[in-house]
């Protein structure tokens, strides 16, 4: 008996239909968290396989969605001006279930088209890229600069990350955040306050992880079994993802509470604090309502 024959075309091009089906499974739209959760109980992808990393530290499950999304957003199935969600089109909504075959042939009419728009085929042809693309990028080779701030937050020393981690949690309102600055305390690196209002508080004792690849669910647990007893909540920080499996143990029932910021959270939350980005301001030209006026 002959071996199983690998589907054509990269790897990512797989995904297509699974990122289609989750978005049309959640209402038509969803966090990109949200896709992810919904493909890996769908498919069954175990948590040594999210945790599975590139050359460049990113997660290889992860990477695959991403140029998923990005090549579905270039052939008009995803809307990618919905920042932070994504949006099933009216193509999208109409399409029925993707043969691997119609996956492949969506791929090389978006790719065909980089080869048009830009003289040379920038588009990747290995199986797949290091750096996945970002939400806003237009073509695989823009400067992805979510991406790079994760790098350069991988970049750092450990108490380079733990004073950032301090930083970002002194300016999303915590008071008196100290980092701990000792080994051996179960992975805890720091507690802060968190104001709720003049009468209510919270201490809170935060984990950062400066870590390629996915955090799993022991982990989570190690950290919880630290905090026992002397906080009220706590919060890991990390440059990568979690697994599904980390995600649940993180609210299960019976346990304190643990909030996950994952990389794509971390970069989310230094946007909107605009801590090391200076926000660019451009328009694009509105031709319909010019049109108006022409009669």
């Amino acid at each position: 008996m002959g071996r199983k024959q690998e589907p054509k075309g990269p790897k990512f091009v797989s995904y297509f239909c699974p990122v289609i089906e989750a978005l049309k499974k959640l209402g038509g739209s969803a966090r990109p968290a949200e896709v992810r959760e919904e493909i890996v109980a769908k498919l069954g992808i175990s948590d040594t396989a999210q945790a599975e990393t590139l050359p460049s530290g990113f997660p290889r499950f992860d990477n695959k969605v991403a140029w998923a999304r990005f090549y579905l957003a270039k052939a008009g199935i995803i809307d990618s001006s919905s920042r932070g969600v994504w949006t099933l089109t009216e193509k999208g909504r109409a399409l029925p279930h993707l043969t691997h075959q119609e996956a492949l042939d969506v791929f090389k009419e978006v790719h065909a088209q980089f080869h048009v728009d830009r003289g040379r085929d920038d588009a990747p042809e290995v199986e797949e890229a290091e750096a996945a693309p970002s939400q806003d990028a237009a073509s695989p080779t823009s400067v992805n600069y979510r991406e790079q701030v994760l790098e350069i937050l991988r970049g750092l020393p450990p108490s380079g990350f733990q004073r950032f981690c301090q930083r970002l949690l002194r300016e999303s309102g915590f008071q008196e955040v100290t980092i701990s600055g000792r080994s051996g305390d179960g992975g805890i690196d720091g507690l802060g306050i968190l104001q709720v209002s003049p009468l209510v508080s919270f201490k809170v004792l935060f984990q950062c992880k400066r870590y390629a690849g996915a955090v799993t669910p022991s982990q989570v647990r190690d950290f919880r079994g630290a905090m026992q007893g002397r906080a009220d909540k706590g919060i890991i920080i990390t440059t990568a993802a979690f697994t599904s499996e980390a995600r649940k143990e993180a609210v299960r029932d019976g346990v304190p509470p643990i909030e996950l910021v994952d990389g794509e959270k971390l970069v989310t939350m230094i946007e909107q604090l605009e801590l090391g980005l200076s926000p660019i301001r451009a328009f694009k030209v509105d031709e319909s309502f010019f049109a108006q006026f022409e009669s």
